[in-house]
């Protein structure tokens, strides 16, 4: 789901030292009717109506461009989500107009009245020295979620939550789930691309059943490759349904390669819900870390 994205200047300097200004957003989005989060012509997507809005916002003639921690496909949902965008220091320090807001305040109030209802920008704050939404990232925690008994169906969740047709058990799913946590390359459960590495570290991958009674797998690594979530989630479900051994995931692992009994699950039920950061000394420097091809050797 990450996908390259290259800072337009240098991250983080001070507007009026001669520098870029950039400028984090930390927003959320209900992506049931977004194409993803990569603008794409014709369709509808998180980045398209964000650049849109900004673009008015700044009264630019050109589309902003923004760098995002995780390029979500269409249909996968945000509550934690981070960006960052380097805008003209001019433009930017015009936003408040004659009021005593602050840019960043003035940018949040009047995101609100121009993004649509399933978009919402949390925060805009001036990003420190070496911030890189993307590359600076440490992790990023999704969350998926099944409903494996139709009593407790809740309609009002349709749109985050997929029906399985069988009862899960959630103990060997956790069990299972443990033999991928770390350093691995997770060919077998990554869409692969060319001249991008499939090696990731998984730092947690545990469920457990919800108080309302659904199947929450919290899925946390450094970073995660094309459609990699959904195929983990996928390749236990198997197992909780009694189809597969506990031992099975980590046999797809170690062979590395597709397998055909590993469903990639629909999108509709994971969201990203938390981007971390090191603190501001460790920005650059993760940065620098985070861009260097990963291998196992």
């Amino acid at each position: 789901m990450d996908e390259e994205q290259g800072p337009a200047h240098r991250p983080g300097e001070v507007a009026g030292q001669g520098a870029a200004l950039r400028i984090r957003l930390d927003l959320g989005y209900d992506g049931t009717e977004f194409s993803g989060w990569a603008a794409q012509p014709g369709l509808r997507t998180v980045e398209g109506e964000l650049s849109t809005a900004l673009g008015t916002l700044l009264r630019s003639e050109q589309p902003v461009r923004l760098t995002v921690a995780g390029r979500t496909d269409a249909g996968v949902h945000a509550r934690g989500q981070v960006a960052h965008l380097d805008p003209d220091p001019a433009a930017w320090a015009a936003l408040p107009g004659r009021s005593d807001r602050t840019p960043e305040g003035a940018a949040l109030t009047r995101l609100r009245g121009i993004l649509p209802d399933d978009l919402a920008v949390h925060a805009v704050t001036v990003a420190a020295a070496g911030f890189d939404a993307r590359f600076s990232a440490l992790q990023r925690r999704y969350v998926y979620r099944l409903c494996d008994r139709p009593e407790t169906v809740d309609p009002l969740r349709r749109r985050d939550t997929v029906l399985t047709k069988r009862e899960l058990d959630v103990r060997a799913m956790h069990e299972a789930a443990q033999g991928l946590v770390g350093l691995h390359d997770f060919a077998a459960f990554c869409k692969r691309r060319e001249g991008a590495t499939t090696v990731r570290t998984l730092l947690d991958y545990s469920w457990r059943r919800a108080e309302d009674g659904t199947v929450e797998a919290t899925v946390v690594a450094d970073a995660f490759c094309h459609s990699m979530v959904r195929a983990l989630v996928g390749a236990l479900v198997p197992v909780g349904e009694g189809r597969r051994g506990v031992e099975w995931p980590a046999e797809v692992l170690g062979a590395g390669v597709r397998d055909t009994g590993v469903t990639v699950m629909p999108p509709h039920g994971l969201s990203l819900e938390e981007v971390s950061y090191p603190d501001d000394t460790g920005l650059a420097a993760r940065a620098q870390e985070a861009r260097a091809v990963r291998t196992l050797g």
